[in-house]
């Protein structure tokens, strides 16, 4: 991942909030505009770039299914030459179908078949070219047929040789089997993956042990949804959390993300900011110090993968 000058470079920015009119994220009606067009939303991702790159933030994190945030991205990228430094991400798998719609009956479509990567790779190419760094498998699970698709393997190989990273997501409740899954998977005797996505949070910590081997492979780990579709955020977090946050004098959101960035595996912690105000308390983490006492009252939060991926199942889209 690109180096940044100011801490705050171990922060990322994902567009999935903000790249199209629904998603499953708590207190949407809050965060962004009652009339959801277009161009209302073009404008709030590029004043979240704009904010986060002011900031330090160096990576950008896209997905074929969120929406138009690749062209979002594209078209802010065309305009910020001077953003040479941004490293881009952006994952395939899942097909957007809910045509910039918020009541759907299916926002997105998985499919980790060879022709969906090849349509979706040239849909990529399109809007982001060169700027393009780092493409992802979407959300990996370990019944996945992108774990074990040698034409696949082959194409994502030729990709790489070519300059792409190729890395992958994972989602779930075994995300640690897909993730340990995914480094076996070899072309020609070299490991095929060089990144790894996965969510971990204060309630979902379950991919860390596997995330700590992957990192110890060698490959770069970016954590997703560290604020667990806004149930860590003020109104809807736990009093333990809540209780910490005031001791420190900073949000919910801040002291969760400094407990991420405290584990020495992962280098990209994700936010997912639909407002400058959240970018900015997010951007906080960096400057949280958190005791062991208050580590332990946190750690104590962790769910059980199952009934945690079960109540994310069971967010609305908004």
């Amino acid at each position: 991942m690109a180096a940044a000058t100011t801490p705050t470079c171990h922060l990322g920015l994902g567009l999935a909030a903000v790249g199209r009119p629904g998603y499953i994220n708590l207190g949407r009606d809050r965060d962004l505009p009652a009339d959801r067009t277009v161009d209302a939303l073009r404008a709030r991702t590029h004043e979240l770039l704009d904010a986060a790159y002011a900031q330090g933030v160096r990576y950008i994190d896209a997905a074929r299914s969120y929406g138009r945030s690749e062209e979002f991205l594209a078209d802010w990228l065309r305009a910020r030459p001077d953003a040479a430094d941004v490293v881009v991400g952006s994952k395939w798998g899942y097909t957007y179908t809910a045509n910039w719609t918020t009541d759907a009956e299916r926002h997105e479509v998985k499919d980790h078949g060879l022709g969906t990567y090849r349509r979706q790779r040239a849909e990529s190419a399109a809007l982001l070219g060169d700027r393009l760094d780092l493409y992802q498998i979407h959300s990996v699970t370990p019944d996945s047929p992108a774990l074990t698709d040698k034409a696949l393997h082959a194409e994502l190989a030729e990709a790489a040789a070519q300059g792409l990273t190729i890395g992958f997501s994972t989602s779930g409740p075994a995300q640690a089997d897909a993730v340990r899954a995914a480094l076996a998977v070899t072309v020609d005797g070299e490991p095929l993956f060089r990144t790894v996505q996965s969510t971990y949070n204060v309630l979902e910590t379950s991919a860390g042990p596997a995330l700590a081997e992957a990192h110890d492979a060698g490959l770069a780990v970016i954590v997703k949804e560290g604020m667990a579709n806004g149930r860590l955020a003020g109104p809807d977090a736990p009093e333990a959390l809540r209780a910490v946050a005031r001791e420190t004098g900073l949000g919910c959101d801040a002291v969760a993300l400094a407990l991420i960035l405290r584990r020495p595996w992962a280098g990209v912690v994700l936010s997912g900011a639909a407002t400058l105000g959240q970018l900015a308390s997010n951007l906080h983490a960096a400057a949280v110090d958190l005791g062991e006492e208050q580590l332990a009252r946190l750690d104590a939060l962790a769910e059980q993968p199952q009934a945690y991926w079960e109540r994310r199942g069971q967010l609305p889209w908004h």
